[in-house]
């Protein structure tokens, strides 16, 4: 079977997105679309039981709320504003009232966090739970993942690893407290969309950290023509290397191949308020880990979701 990659390069090829008003389409974080003024940034995200959560790990209300924040990150890595999302929900025999009342007010809760309410949707049956939404948010200049340059600065808002570090613990009974702040992460993630205002004007490419930053940082290097070097000193902090300690796994490995983190890794030439400084744009290509002086290429092995 061919790679999620792959598989998105075959429908870019079937579809090819071109026509009156529509500047970016397959292949990034969002379609892009002109209206004269701002642009419409649209996007659409699922969260499907077995591959995305399952009920045992975490409640009905966070699962509303993961499928609203994982949709509405992919705005914030384009710098865009949320405006208004739709819903569709495919439900299993076996989830009741009580169930969907409580997906409905995580979804409610986590669209009134990014100010960006639901309009409308569909329900379904179905063999398993889903739930598929789809924003609409607005940009005066969206930022894609090719604009990167060599000379940049890759810097990050939010934290990379910790969400992996989460669902190990989930999936282990891990039940220690430096793994409490990590399961909160992957049960409860936030869009930043305000952290994607800050950069829009600065940003040269972005990206938010869905599948993984090697993976996610691999796709701005192959579409901006660039190699990304990542500093492994940059990723250890404290909450992450706490969390790998009581798990027993290396926390680069976390933070370079976990996902579901919703980060957003920028490229841009100067500082960004609220973000931290952890690598470089670099003449060539891939993505290279830089630790204690040494370097090494990183095979990107973040989520796919048919390897």
């Amino acid at each position: 079977m061919t790679s999620e990659l792959e598989r998105i390069a075959r429908l870019a090829r079937a579809f090819a997105a071109g026509g009156e008003g529509i500047e970016v389409g397959i292949g990034d974080d969002a379609a892009v679309l002109a209206t004269g003024g701002e642009r419409i940034v649209w996007t659409i995200d699922a969260q499907v039981e077995g591959t995305h959560f399952r009920r045992d790990f975490v409640s009905w209300h966070d699962i509303g709320w993961r499928a609203t924040m994982a949709a509405a990150s992919d705005l914030a890595a384009m710098g865009a504003r949320p405006w208004c999302a739709l819903a569709a929900l495919v439900l299993s025999d076996d989830v009741g009232d009580e169930a969907f009342d409580a997906i409905a007010a995580g979804q409610r809760a986590a669209s009134d966090a990014i100010g960006a309410p639901i309009v409308g949707g569909n329900l379904a049956r179905g063999r398993e739970t889903s739930i598929s939404t789809t924003f609409l948010g607005r940009a005066a200049r969206p930022v894609r993942r090719s604009g990167a340059r060599v000379g940049d600065v890759l810097w990050l808002a939010g934290e990379v690893g910790l969400a992996a570090a989460g669902l190990r613990a989930l999936v282990g009974g891990v039940h220690d407290a430096a793994v409490a702040l990590a399961i909160d992460r992957w049960r409860r993630p936030r869009a930043l969309v305000d952290a994607g205002l800050a950069m829009a004007d600065h940003a040269h490419a972005a990206i938010d950290v869905s599948d993984g930053l090697a993976r996610d940082a691999s796709h701005v290097a192959l579409a901006s023509g660039v190699c990304i070097a990542i500093d492994a000193a940059a990723l250890r902090t404290p909450p992450l290397c706490d969390a790998a300690r009581a798990l027993g796994v290396d926390p680069i490995e976390l933070a370079l191949h976990g996902g579901e983190d919703y980060a957003l890794v920028v490229a841009a030439a100067a500082p960004i308020d609220g973000f931290a400084r952890i690598g470089e744009a670099r003449a060539g290509t891939g993505v290279v880990l830089v630790d204690a002086g040494a370097e090494r290429a990183i095979t990107p092995r973040g989520y796919d979701h048919f390897a």
